[in-house]
């Protein structure tokens, strides 16, 4: 069994720092890197390039709404062609950074609000699937699995990669819980890790209301904000490889 783990990264913000970069990409093997809008700024973005780069972890644009003050967690209801023009924007931004560091993104990912939205947004999805289309018809994209937005990437000719939360809650129809609800984010590493392990092997893990729900996927998502991210990172990878599941991007670095 094989399975990427990636986590969100590169989300501070001049003085204002989140997250344990260095201690993640030391555990991860896709790196999700902010790209301006959400989080993130030129410095910090280099920098996670160059540490991503340096450890062989494949570089991700994480996209979303411009929206800095809500770290990209409100829905913004915009025309779809300047939603298509802000994802090319932060694209090309983040490969600079890549570039700088002698590498360069390897795959695109919604973040927050978008990611929720284009679960079930026609125009919104078809237009983030575009956008990458555009950019390079060869990168891969990362969504949820049934979702509207992997169906139009894959109308668009996109690769598409089913991924997981490791630390979220699900409904019964397999989508995530609300941050706002709780229960929402998981926070017990040992727990976490047990599901993550199930969800590889194909087995079904308990919804919020205990409802056993299936979650197909090729990547494993550690939120790199969640209070604990490097603990339970390190938890889920260790509990992955005692099980022979080998840890590894689904793209490959350096190629």
């Amino acid at each position: 069994m094989r399975i990427d783990l990636n986590s969100d990264l590169g989300e501070s913000f001049g003085n204002w720092r989140l997250g344990d970069d260095a201690a993640l990409l030391s555990i991860v093997t896709s790196a999700n890197v902010a790209c301006g809008f959400h989080a993130g700024d030129p410095t910090v973005l280099r920098r996670t390039c160059a540490g991503a780069a340096e450890r062989g972890v494949a570089i991700g644009a994480q996209v979303g709404y411009r929206d800095l003050a809500g770290f990209g967690r409100r829905f913004i209801d915009m025309p779809p062609a300047e939603l298509t023009d802000d994802v090319l924007y932060q694209i090309g931004a983040l490969e600079a950074m890549a570039h700088a560091a002698g590498e360069r993104v390897r795959y695109v990912k919604p973040h927050g609000a978008l990611y929720n939205a284009i679960v079930h947004h026609e125009d919104q999805a078809a237009a983030v699937a575009e956008a990458v289309a555009v950019y390079d018809p060869s990168l891969p994209v990362l969504g949820l699995p049934g979702s509207v937005w992997l169906r139009r990437a894959e109308q668009a000719g996109l690769r598409t990669v089913r991924e997981a939360f490791a630390d979220r809650a699900y409904t019964p129809e397999g989508t995530l819980v609300p941050r706002r609800q709780p229960g929402a984010v998981l926070d017990d590493a040992d727990e976490i890790a047990r599901r993550c392990l199930d969800m590889v092997r194909g087995e079904p893990v308990a919804a919020i209301d205990g409802t056993p729900v299936r979650i197909q996927a090729e990547s494993l998502c550690v939120h790199g904000d969640s209070p604990g991210a490097v603990e339970i990172a390190r938890t889920v990878a260790g509990r992955l490889s005692e099980a022979g599941v080998e840890l590894s991007p689904f793209t490959q670095p350096g190629q």
